[in-house]
Protein backbone atom coordinates (compact mmCIF):
# COMPACT_ATOMS: atom_id res chain seq x y z
CA UNK A 1 0.00 0.00 0.00
CA UNK A 2 1.36 3.48 -0.67
CA UNK A 3 2.59 5.04 2.26
CA UNK A 4 1.12 8.56 2.16
CA UNK A 5 -2.56 6.08 1.33
CA UNK A 6 -1.38 3.97 4.60
CA UNK A 7 -0.53 6.71 6.90
CA UNK A 8 -4.12 8.23 6.09
CA UNK A 9 -5.98 4.87 7.03
CA UNK A 10 -4.61 5.31 10.74
CA UNK A 11 -5.81 8.45 10.89
CA UNK A 12 -8.89 7.50 9.62
CA UNK A 13 -9.18 4.46 11.96
CA UNK A 14 -8.28 6.34 15.20
CA UNK A 15 -11.33 8.99 14.37
CA UNK A 16 -13.74 5.83 13.96
CA UNK A 17 -12.62 4.51 17.20
CA UNK A 18 -12.33 7.58 18.89
CA UNK A 19 -15.88 8.69 18.05
CA UNK A 20 -16.52 5.40 19.49
CA UNK A 21 -15.46 6.19 22.93
CA UNK A 22 -16.40 9.48 22.92
CA UNK A 23 -20.09 8.63 21.91
CA UNK A 24 -20.45 6.93 25.12
CA UNK A 25 -18.77 9.84 27.54
CA UNK A 26 -20.86 12.39 25.23
CA UNK A 27 -24.06 9.87 26.12
CA UNK A 28 -23.66 10.74 29.77
CA UNK A 29 -22.90 13.74 29.45
CA UNK A 30 -19.62 13.72 30.70
CA UNK A 31 -16.97 17.22 30.07
CA UNK A 32 -14.58 15.44 27.76
CA UNK A 33 -17.13 13.77 24.94
CA UNK A 34 -17.49 12.97 21.35
CA UNK A 35 -15.44 15.28 19.92
CA UNK A 36 -12.82 15.38 22.28
CA UNK A 37 -12.13 11.76 22.70
CA UNK A 38 -11.58 11.86 18.60
CA UNK A 39 -8.98 14.80 19.02
CA UNK A 40 -7.13 13.01 21.72
CA UNK A 41 -7.11 9.63 19.74
CA UNK A 42 -6.21 11.54 16.05
CA UNK A 43 -3.71 13.74 17.98
CA UNK A 44 -2.06 10.42 19.31
CA UNK A 45 -1.88 8.62 16.21
CA UNK A 46 -0.36 11.39 14.31
CA UNK A 47 2.53 12.07 16.76
CA UNK A 48 2.98 8.63 17.12
CA UNK A 49 3.60 8.65 12.98
CA UNK A 50 5.44 11.40 13.27
CA UNK A 51 7.44 9.90 16.11
CA UNK A 52 8.35 7.24 13.31
CA UNK A 53 9.90 9.75 10.91
CA UNK A 54 12.19 10.97 13.31
CA UNK A 55 15.48 9.11 13.74
CA UNK A 56 17.05 10.79 16.71
CA UNK A 57 15.28 10.07 19.83
CA UNK A 58 11.91 8.97 18.13
CA UNK A 59 10.88 7.72 21.98
CA UNK A 60 11.12 11.07 23.24
CA UNK A 61 7.45 12.30 21.31
CA UNK A 62 5.41 9.44 22.61
CA UNK A 63 6.80 9.83 26.00
CA UNK A 64 5.57 13.46 25.75
CA UNK A 65 1.97 12.59 24.61
CA UNK A 66 2.18 10.39 27.55
CA UNK A 67 2.81 13.79 29.93
CA UNK A 68 0.25 15.87 28.04
CA UNK A 69 -2.45 13.15 28.32
CA UNK A 70 -2.09 13.51 32.07
CA UNK A 71 -2.62 17.25 32.03
CA UNK A 72 -5.73 16.93 29.90
CA UNK A 73 -7.29 13.93 32.26
CA UNK A 74 -6.71 16.22 35.13
CA UNK A 75 -8.47 18.96 34.06
CA UNK A 76 -11.74 16.51 33.98
CA UNK A 77 -11.59 15.50 37.81
CA UNK A 78 -13.11 18.01 39.82
CA UNK A 79 -14.82 17.81 43.31
CA UNK A 80 -18.36 18.29 44.13
CA UNK A 81 -18.19 18.73 48.31
CA UNK A 82 -16.86 15.64 49.55
CA UNK A 83 -17.07 13.65 46.39
CA UNK A 84 -14.31 13.60 43.44
CA UNK A 85 -15.65 13.27 39.79
CA UNK A 86 -14.40 12.39 36.89
CA UNK A 87 -11.82 9.60 37.36
CA UNK A 88 -13.63 7.35 34.69
CA UNK A 89 -13.79 10.16 32.00
CA UNK A 90 -10.07 10.60 32.87
CA UNK A 91 -8.73 6.86 32.54
CA UNK A 92 -10.84 6.86 29.53
CA UNK A 93 -8.93 9.47 28.04
CA UNK A 94 -5.57 7.96 29.02
CA UNK A 95 -6.84 4.54 27.65
CA UNK A 96 -8.10 6.99 24.03
CA UNK A 97 -4.33 8.25 24.01
CA UNK A 98 -3.23 4.72 24.07
CA UNK A 99 -5.51 3.40 21.51
CA UNK A 100 -4.50 6.36 19.32
CA UNK A 101 -0.69 5.55 19.55
CA UNK A 102 -0.91 1.70 18.84
CA UNK A 103 -3.18 2.78 15.59
CA UNK A 104 0.17 5.03 15.00
CA UNK A 105 2.21 2.20 15.22
CA UNK A 106 -0.22 0.23 13.01
CA UNK A 107 -1.19 -2.35 15.55
CA UNK A 108 -4.81 -2.22 14.20
CA UNK A 109 -6.10 -5.07 15.76
CA UNK A 110 -4.89 -4.50 19.20
CA UNK A 111 -5.98 -0.84 19.05
CA UNK A 112 -9.68 -2.04 18.32
CA UNK A 113 -9.70 -4.93 20.49
CA UNK A 114 -9.02 -2.58 23.21
CA UNK A 115 -11.39 0.17 22.11
CA UNK A 116 -14.17 -2.25 21.63
CA UNK A 117 -12.96 -3.67 25.28
CA UNK A 118 -13.19 -0.57 26.61
CA UNK A 119 -16.67 0.72 25.17
CA UNK A 120 -18.28 -2.92 26.52
CA UNK A 121 -16.38 -2.49 29.83
CA UNK A 122 -17.90 1.37 29.84
CA UNK A 123 -21.49 0.14 29.28
CA UNK A 124 -21.72 -2.91 31.33
CA UNK A 125 -20.11 -2.00 33.97
CA UNK A 126 -21.97 1.11 34.52
CA UNK A 127 -25.20 -0.93 34.63
CA UNK A 128 -23.27 -3.20 36.92
CA UNK A 129 -22.12 -0.59 39.34
CA UNK A 130 -25.65 0.86 39.65
CA UNK A 131 -26.93 -2.23 40.53
CA UNK A 132 -24.26 -2.74 43.44
CA UNK A 133 -25.23 0.58 44.49
CA UNK A 134 -28.56 0.46 45.04
CA UNK A 135 -27.79 -2.83 47.60
CA UNK A 136 -25.24 -0.54 49.15
CA UNK A 137 -23.17 2.70 48.91
CA UNK A 138 -20.42 4.48 50.96
CA UNK A 139 -20.84 7.50 50.71
CA UNK A 140 -18.94 10.84 52.75
CA UNK A 141 -20.78 13.25 54.86
CA UNK A 142 -19.83 16.64 56.19
CA UNK A 143 -22.89 18.11 58.73
CA UNK A 144 -22.73 20.95 60.38
CA UNK A 145 -24.99 22.14 63.72
CA UNK A 146 -25.00 24.93 66.06
CA UNK A 147 -23.30 23.34 69.53
CA UNK A 148 -25.76 22.97 72.01
CA UNK A 149 -28.99 22.61 69.44
CA UNK A 150 -28.03 19.07 68.52
CA UNK A 151 -24.94 16.84 68.97
CA UNK A 152 -23.22 13.57 67.68
CA UNK A 153 -26.06 11.52 70.02
CA UNK A 154 -28.77 13.06 68.01
CA UNK A 155 -26.87 12.27 64.36
CA UNK A 156 -26.11 8.76 65.06
CA UNK A 157 -29.11 8.17 66.59
CA UNK A 158 -30.79 8.71 63.49
CA UNK A 159 -28.13 7.18 62.00
CA UNK A 160 -29.14 4.01 63.70
CA UNK A 161 -33.04 4.35 63.03
CA UNK A 162 -32.06 4.66 59.31
CA UNK A 163 -30.02 1.09 59.48
CA UNK A 164 -27.33 3.49 58.10
CA UNK A 165 -23.67 2.41 59.15
CA UNK A 166 -21.27 4.97 60.11
CA UNK A 167 -18.11 6.11 61.29
CA UNK A 168 -17.26 9.37 62.48
CA UNK A 169 -13.94 10.60 61.31
CA UNK A 170 -12.88 14.42 61.63
CA UNK A 171 -14.89 17.02 63.93
CA UNK A 172 -14.06 20.40 64.58
CA UNK A 173 -15.60 23.57 66.03
CA UNK A 174 -15.30 27.09 65.20
CA UNK A 175 -17.53 29.39 67.68
CA UNK A 176 -20.85 28.10 68.31
CA UNK A 177 -20.76 25.76 65.18
CA UNK A 178 -20.01 22.19 64.93
CA UNK A 179 -18.68 20.68 62.15
CA UNK A 180 -18.62 16.99 61.65
CA UNK A 181 -17.61 14.04 58.86
CA UNK A 182 -19.23 10.81 58.50
CA UNK A 183 -18.23 8.02 56.67
CA UNK A 184 -21.52 6.11 55.54
CA UNK A 185 -22.71 2.91 54.56
CA UNK A 186 -26.30 2.50 53.31
CA UNK A 187 -29.17 1.70 50.35
CA UNK A 188 -29.84 4.82 48.10
CA UNK A 189 -33.11 4.55 49.74
CA UNK A 190 -32.12 5.23 53.41
CA UNK A 191 -29.40 7.40 51.92
CA UNK A 192 -32.54 9.75 50.61
CA UNK A 193 -34.63 9.20 54.12
CA UNK A 194 -31.42 10.93 56.01
CA UNK A 195 -31.42 13.60 53.46
CA UNK A 196 -34.73 14.55 53.54
CA UNK A 197 -34.59 14.65 58.00
CA UNK A 198 -30.93 16.91 57.49
CA UNK A 199 -32.85 18.93 55.09
CA UNK A 200 -35.53 19.61 57.31
CA UNK A 201 -34.24 19.53 60.84
CA UNK A 202 -33.28 23.85 61.90
CA UNK A 203 -30.88 22.37 64.37
CA UNK A 204 -28.96 21.64 61.46
CA UNK A 205 -27.06 24.65 59.73
CA UNK A 206 -25.52 22.56 56.94
CA UNK A 207 -24.29 19.09 55.29
CA UNK A 208 -22.21 18.24 52.21
CA UNK A 209 -21.98 14.94 50.51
Amino acid sequence: MNHAYYEILKIAIAFALGALLGIEREYRNKPAGFRTMILITVGATLFTILSNRITIAPDRIAANIITGIGFIGAGVIFKEGLKVSGMTTAATIWIAAAVGMAVGYGAFYLAIGVALLMLGSLILLTRLEAFFDSLRQVKYYKITFMSGQCGFDVLEKKFESYKISFKRDEQSKTNNEVVVFYKLSATQKEFDELNDFLMQNNNITGFEM
